[in-house]
Formats: C-alpha cells, structure tokens, sequence
C-alpha cells in the first residue's frame, strides 16, 4: 500500500475552520486539545487558531501544504480532525478532501 497521503496533503488543515466544543480541551475530564492553541467562539465552542485566518491555517500544522506535513497535535487533536477524510489513508477522499486538495492545486484522492 502507498504512504498515508495525509502525511504530504495538509490541504485540510489549511481549508476549513475548526469549531468543537470545550469537552474538546484538555481541561475537562476525557479532553485533549491544548487550550493554548484554541480561541473562544461562544461559551461551549472554541476553534483552532489559525483556521479563520484568510487564507485559514491550522496553528497545530507544520511543513509545506502538499509536500511534507505534520500535525504537532495529532494524538491530541480534536473530534473535527479526527473524523474528517477516514478513508484518506487508503487513498480513498470524499467531497472535502477533494475541495480542499483542489483548493491547493492537489488532485483529488482516488483520481
């Protein structure tokens, strides 16, 4: 099997914004997510820094956008990351993985 595209892609990380709820922090019971890395968006919500940016970048991102990649966070990123593109590892995309691969000048997974 190939490498995990994930592992050079990044495109989503530098797409969406990404809004979760305060369960998500490392602060509450079961939470991860540093709360450094976050900024309020109402009472229960928080959102990663960065991703309502123009052009939006994940503050947890590093390396460059369809090279070389790296979540600094992955073992503790929050419930959004995780569920986004479940299939991407086997070089499987859905419509938003393919958005923003596109968004990025990165052919869609699977073509």
């Amino acid at each position: 099997m190939a490498a995990d595209p994930c592992l050079s892609c990044g495109a989503c990380c530098a797409s969406f914004r990404v809004d979760f709820h305060v369960h998500d922090l490392e602060t509450h019971p079961g939470g991860c997510v540093p709360v450094a890395l976050t900024v309020p968006v109402t009472a229960r919500m928080v959102r990663m820094k960065g991703t309502d940016e123009g052009p939006p970048r994940c503050i947890a991102l590093e390396g460059e956008v369809g090279q070389s990649v790296r979540c600094t966070i992955y073992e503790n990123r929050p419930g959004p990351c995780r569920d986004f593109a479940p299939y991407a590892a086997l070089g499987i995309g859905e419509a938003g993985c393919a958005r923003a691969r596109q968004r990025h000048g990165l052919v869609p997974l699977g073509e």
